[in-house]
């Protein structure tokens, strides 16, 4: 492999080098897959503490008298009314309405905003940013490679990051932003995850993760997970994964988060004309959760098909759930199918399969 085609490595590969941990090339970077067992590292995060190295996300930064309206007419929320210190998620679509990324925007000052992106998406937004706001006074910068991101998760998350900062975090709502000090590191703390628990994310200067890393890893019960921990967490919780659950060719109607698209903000955003059309055209799919009734999980690209073999969906993410004991699946089922007496084709052989509401687990 030429230099310029190798994977990136985040501020924190030669921590998880040190640990021990599997790595895998993952959307351009080298990224920790697991350290020892994906399951106590999943199970960590549910009763205690995960600590995730996020690195590799996208941190692109929209300023200027107009980088909210830049915002409004580039996405498909509604950004304007935004408080500083708030958080939204919502998405990036193309002008048929096709999903090219979903994102978080947290507004750090009355006209700066942060849009992280998912890794492998990063070209492609900051490219439509680009293109989207050069008719205002907003400007677009890709500081990515400054940042370094790095996640705590759990029902502990918040007494542990106290110990580090005298940040008021008890008053840090779910989907807010503040700035302070952490473990003596300037940093932007977020309450936001991917894990379907609490906890934080915080962006901090890509030369002080390291730091930030071994001071929260020392403490007892901080377990460092990896990317295949992630993916079963963020699964049991039903977080769309983009590339599986949401892709170009997939409106946010059709993945069942077309609360996300605000039609009622002013003025035109792209793929407005093709959004409105699909809000009012029944989808020919419908996204659901599948628990199977036996032990082989489905997995993404396995047929769901009815009880006389017929193909009728796809699943689109499928794992073992440490939580539930038991394999579950997302999948994306025709229009009209009843939800009884399905099953997921395994390798050729029919596991039933039993339809369930999103998510699979919700923290009490």
């Amino acid at each position: 492999m030429s230099a310029e085609n190798a994977p990136k490595k985040t501020p924190l590969h030669d921590v998880h080098a040190e640990l021990g941990a599997n790595l895998v090339d993952f959307a351009g970077y080298l990224m920790p897959l697991r350290y020892s067992s994906e399951t106590a590292e999943h199970k960590a995060v549910r009763t205690a503490a995960g600590l995730f190295d996020l690195s590799h996300m996208g941190e692109i930064f929209v300023s200027g008298p107009q980088a909210a309206a830049a915002l409004d007419h580039a996405l498909v929320g509604n950004i304007s009314p935004m408080a500083v210190g708030k958080a939204r998620y919502t998405m990036i679509c193309a002008h048929d309405g096709g999903v090219l990324d979903d994102l978080i925007v947290y507004r750090l000052a009355d006209e700066t905003y942060l849009v992280v992106a998912n890794a492998a998406n990063v070209a492609v937004v900051r490219g439509a940013l680009v293109e989207r706001a050069a008719g205002f006074e907003a400007a677009v910068e890709d500081r990515s490679d400054s940042y370094a991101l790095v996640a705590l998760q759990g029902p502990d998350a918040q007494e542990i990051l106290s110990r580090f900062t005298g940040a008021p975090l008890p008053g840090l709502k779910y989907y807010a932003i503040m700035a302070d000090e952490v473990a003596g590191i300037d940093a932007l703390i977020a309450r936001t995850g991917y894990t379907g628990e609490d906890g934080f994310e915080l962006f901090v200067d890509a030369a002080d993760a390291v730091a930030l890393w071994r001071a929260l890893a020392a403490v007892e019960g901080v377990v460092p997970c990896g990317l295949s921990a992630r993916d079963t967490l963020r699964l049991e919780a039903g977080m769309p994964l983009y590339g599986n659950e949401l892709t170009a060719e997939t409106t946010p109607f059709e993945a069942g988060l077309g609360r996300v698209v605000k039609f009622e903000k002013e003025g035109d955003f792209v793929g407005r004309s093709a959004l409105e059309a699909a809000a009012q055209t029944p989808a020919g799919r419908r996204l659901v959760g599948l628990v199977a009734r036996g032990r082989r999980a489905p997995r993404r690209g396995y047929d769901v098909v009815t009880s006389d073999g017929t193909p009728c969906g796809v699943v689109t993410s499928g794992a073992p759930s440490p939580t539930l004991g038991k394999p579950i699946a997302m999948a994306y089922l025709d229009s009209g199918v009843e939800e009884t007496e399905l099953a997921v084709d395994v390798r050729g052989r029919r596991e039933p399969v039993d339809v369930v509401a999103l998510p699979f687990y919700k923290r009490s």
